[in-house]
């Protein structure tokens, strides 16, 4: 998948068409500079995905629940303040890795070596123009 995301209203076709292309996929990975669109990306996934309740970056909570209308658990992680992999190993990172649930991870660099296989690579560039190109 490759979109370019031009204005606002685009973000939900480009969370559908994510969601979509990666039917099955429940680990999502975006990578992008400070200021990329990350969490707001994110925000249209959940929307997308039905979740109640604002979205806001974990920034300092590390994460983020979020529930979808049938009761199901998403799970938002942002990864930018840990120091060492053993942070995320303190909160549990590995049961929400192996469970059966949608997570989306923020500075997903911070714990690349335990992301299984499967995680879908999600990167966000900032063009010239200001536009986004999401890709994966």
């Amino acid at each position: 998948m490759k979109m370019v995301v031009s204005k606002p209203s685009m973000l939900a076709e480009a969370a559908s068409q994510l969601l979509g292309e990666h039917r099955g996929s429940r680990i999502f990975a975006l990578y992008g500079e400070l200021g990329a669109g990350k969490t707001t990306f994110i925000k249209e996934l959940c929307r997308v995905l039905g979740c109640s309740g604002p979205v806001v970056s974990p920034t300092f909570t590390l994460i983020n629940e979020y529930l979808r209308p049938d009761g199901e658990q998403v799970f938002h992680f942002d990864f930018y303040r840990i120091e060492k992999l053993s942070e995320a190993y303190d909160f549990g990172i590995e049961e929400y890795l192996t469970g059966d649930y949608f997570c989306f991870l923020e500075w997903p660099e911070k714990v690349e070596s335990i992301l299984p296989a499967d995680t879908v690579k999600v990167k966000i560039t900032v063009n010239p123009d200001g536009s986004r190109t999401v890709e994966t």
